[in-house]
């Protein structure tokens, strides 16, 4: 099924492959994911009145705000970028305007459709690479023509971006030999049998602009990308295998077989109908009056307004609408609340939800379930140096509960106490891991109580350690 037209109960469940627990969060994004495909079924008119309602994510670190935004934007295949609020700053300050958010979401766009349009293009394209593949390999005879010596001519070569201006330009002739050779050759790359062979290709040197100050920016002009344009092109010569090579040429003839103007259009539609941007640290934007600098968090919230609400912005690729982006905000709104926010903002995000803090029981969920649960990725880790480890159930359920102990008793930040603790149960055993023969290792309650134990009952260890 076309990712778009997932259900809300299938986008649910996908959600649950990788995220434990957190059923209104997901519920709520899933819906909202679905109103886009329902408000592309209407007619125009009705579409423009229609505007996404954005969320607003209230809960600790590490019970799954960010994961559930992302995974979303992976299930949909949208574009989706992640900034936190207190990187942006008010119009007249130093710093990254709020604007910025919107190019970002852009460039993802253009990454999407890019490969989407490079794929539809990838057999010519493959077969315009093995072509010049089969020349590099068994080159032709080259006879040396002179280039004319007008001053005029060489001056708009240059201009051009010709590197060899001045120099002699090459030309190839091909007998009999050749070509039954070149066949041959052809043959063999068919098979598969000349990939680990170098090979000598000349490659566009990328070159790197200092970032400039963002006054250009703001108009939605890219200063690298104009001094880039003005330059000739420089060739630098790589001596890579073929299957390596094979892959920058076919990048290179897709470049020439795609117009750029079509992937700038579909990705400027793309990220304005499809797009989502989360905005982390919410709440650090907030204003209350016994803070320093309200003056300022209120300027960064009164400078994000109107993105929300739906306005254009300049990009390099042409001006974009954010009236349909998808917003989804979040923060722990600990040491403040929701309604700090202005009351204009507040009503932009109309949708809250709330995540709960995980439980031990959580816990033992996350470490066991997920497609890419914790317990998975170290037994895959160490697999790669023939060691088959195991943890028992009891094991498991101890290392949860020492989580959500230590978790309690100093700072709470969630699933990612996990990592932690998982490093350190395991710490000896990942160094000592590439020394050692097979072996198949399991790991029960009493080897966990052992290496966590001590530093889990010492409040002043665990604070330091786990």
């Amino acid at each position: 099924m076309n990712s778009i037209h997932k259900t809300p109960k299938e986008i649910v469940t996908e959600l649950d492959q990788y995220i434990v627990g957190q059923g209104t969060a997901k519920k709520s994004v899933a819906v909202a994911l679905r109103n886009r495909y329902r408000r592309m079924q209407l007619d125009e008119n009705m579409q423009q009145e229609i505007t996404p309602k954005n969320l607003l994510m209230i809960g600790p670190t590490g019970v799954g705000k960010t994961e559930i935004a992302r995974r979303l934007a992976k299930i949909v295949k949208a574009p989706f970028v992640k900034v936190e609020a207190t990187k942006f700053t008010e119009v007249g300050y130093v710093g990254r305007d709020v604007e910025s958010m919107v190019r970002d979401l852009v460039e993802a766009s253009i990454l999407i459709v890019k490969k989407e349009k490079y794929s539809q293009v990838y057999a010519q394209a493959k077969k315009k690479a093995d072509e010049r593949l089969v020349k590099l390999l068994v080159p032709g005879i080259k006879k040396e023509k002179k280039q004319s010596g007008n001053q005029f001519d060489m001056m708009m070569q240059m201009m051009n971006g010709f590197q060899n201006s001045g120099q002699e330009e090459e030309k190839e002739e091909v007998n009999d030999s050749i070509r039954v050779s070149r066949e041959t050759v052809q043959s063999q790359l068919e098979k598969g049998q000349l990939e680990d062979r170098e090979i000598t290709i000349e490659v566009e040197e990328k070159k790197q602009t200092p970032a400039m100050n963002n006054g250009l920016e703001q108009m939605g002009i890219d200063l690298g990308d104009t001094l880039n344009a003005l330059t000739p092109k420089k060739k630098v010569k790589r001596t890579i295998a073929v299957a390596e090579a094979r892959e920058i040429l076919i990048n290179e003839e897709s470049e020439k077989l795609v117009n750029d103007a079509d992937i700038h259009s579909d990705a400027i539609k793309l990220a304005k109908n499809s797009g989502i941007i989360f905005i982390d640290e919410f709440d650090k934007i907030t204003s209350k009056s016994d803070n320093q600098g309200q003056v300022s968090r209120e300027g960064v919230q009164r400078d994000i307004l109107p993105i929300v609400e739906g306005s254009l912005v300049n990009t390099k690729y042409g001006p974009i609408s954010t009236d349909h982006i998808l917003f989804i905000a979040s923060g722990a709104f600990h040491l403040s609340k929701p309604s700090d926010l202005i009351p204009e903002l507040q009503g932009r995000f109309p949708i809250r939800v709330e995540l709960s803090d995980l439980t031990a029981e959580d816990f033992v969920r996350i470490l066991t379930e997920p497609n890419n649960a914790l317990i998975k990725q170290y037994v895959a880790l160490l697999g790669t140096e023939n060691i088959n480890i195991t943890f028992t159930k009891e094991a498991i359920e101890r290392i949860a509960e020492i989580a959500y102990q230590v978790n309690n008793e100093t700072d709470n930040i969630g699933a990612r106490r996990l990592h932690t603790i998982l490093e350190k149960l395991l710490e000896d055993l990942l160094f000592e891991a590439s020394d050692m023969q097979m072996a198949d290792i399991t790991i029960t309650e009493s080897y966990v109580n052992e290496k966590l134990d001590k530093i889990a009952q010492d409040d002043d260890l665990s604070r330091y350690i786990l």
